[in-house]
């Protein structure tokens, strides 16, 4: 275990529900007023992920850049109205690193572009890799660094899992495995089937998978929109749920029998153990999206894997992590994002070691 700066949240943010809910509110309207830097000039580009998918990218390359980080954002969303994605972006910049940010399979510009439903990490691992690629012949630079919060923390472990296989390939995409850096994750969702069966056991849960759920089929009813006869109307439908969702929309096309079969697939908690490559997962105790049990199984998969730096907090909610001003002082931090500052230093340490 590393060594890191203790978080110290308020202490009316001492509650995963309370500090889920208040960062969301009060950091999308503030954010920007938080950090010392402003936003770079995105490119707004399309690449080329796995299978020929087109993926939408904001892309800024600084003057002297060092490495580059490229990352996406959770369940629903997209790269317009995901501050917290913008944050990270805005701060990488000013230290040096290229940043590209995408709206992932089946989110924002991305499904504009393409009806290809997402995969939950079976396929994005192959598209942050392919973006690794793109984004190199564009001139950012090696080393990249994969990072993601919540369902994007679970795409970008899929993403250095991938990595780990680039030399094996028969394709030549310009980079090797050894010029993937790492991953760095806050939040990431681990155990689908498991967390999603919490969240609806309370009040709380079910509101928020309730509106997770609606969020989803207007998802759904964009792709088929922009992509007629792409998806089934009266699927949608009934997709009323996340679980619905993926029961009538993804797991055919995906060749999966049931949605328990997708969801033991594709949760990253089984490979954990099996990284080979730098990797660090921020992850709160009182988070309220998954469920406390898998803490113990995380513990054990980093416990046996070096390569594996865990930074488990009591307090954080669900990409949350808002700092208090003395919290700011104890950690030497210039702004109340804590896990970002986190991420940030550690990738720098990891650069540092790399070169």
């Amino acid at each position: 275990m590393m060594c890191y700066a203790p978080y110290n949240p308020p202490w009316f943010l001492q509650n995963g529900i309370a500090m889920t809910v208040y960062t969301a509110l009060w950091g999308s309207r503030y954010w920007e007023s938080t950090i010392k830097n402003p936003e770079p000039q995105y490119h707004k580009t399309v690449l080329t992920g796995g299978q020929g998918v087109p993926i939408f990218c904001w892309v800024a390359i600084p003057k002297d850049a060092h490495s580059t980080i490229i990352g996406t954002y959770g369940i629903t969303g997209e790269l317009g109205t995901q501050w917290f994605l913008r944050i990270l972006g805005s701060k990488a910049y000013a230290e040096g690193y290229a940043v590209v940010l995408f709206d992932w399979r089946a989110h924002g510009k991305t499904a504009d572009l393409s009806p290809t439903l997402m995969s939950d990490g079976l396929y994005e691992g192959e598209d942050f890799v392919r973006l690794a690629a793109a984004s190199a012949a564009m001139g950012c630079p090696k080393k990249f660094w994969f990072v993601g919060f919540s369902l994007g923390g679970q795409l970008a472990l899929w993403g250095l899992k991938a990595a780990m296989e680039l030399n094996s390939s028969d394709e030549d995409l310009g980079i090797t495995a050894s010029d993937i850096g790492g991953s760095a994750v806050i939040c990431p969702n681990l155990d689908s089937a498991r967390s999603l069966a919490y969240l609806v056991q309370y009040p709380f849960g079910r509101y928020l998978e309730a509106n997770i759920a609606r969020k989803l089929e207007q998802l759904a009813w964009q792709i088929h929109d922009a992509h007629p006869g792409s998806l089934d109307p009266m699927a949608i439908k009934r997709a009323k749920s996340i679980w619905n969702f993926d029961q009538e929309l993804v797991i055919e096309k995906l060749g999966f029998s049931s949605v328990e079969a997708y969801y033991q697939a594709s949760s990253p908690l089984q490979f954990l153990p099996h990284l080979s490559k730098p990797t660090l997962i921020i992850y709160a105790a009182d988070d309220p999206f998954f469920d406390p049990k898998i803490i113990p199984d995380l513990e054990a998969a980093c416990a046996n894997n070096s390569m594996i730096d865990l930074m488990l907090t009591r307090y954080g909610g669900h990409i949350g992590y808002l700092n208090s001003a003395k919290g700011q002082l104890q950690a030497q931090d210039s702004d109340p994002w804590w896990a970002w500052n986190r991420v940030l230093h550690w990738i720098e340490q990891q650069r540092k070691q790399q070169d």
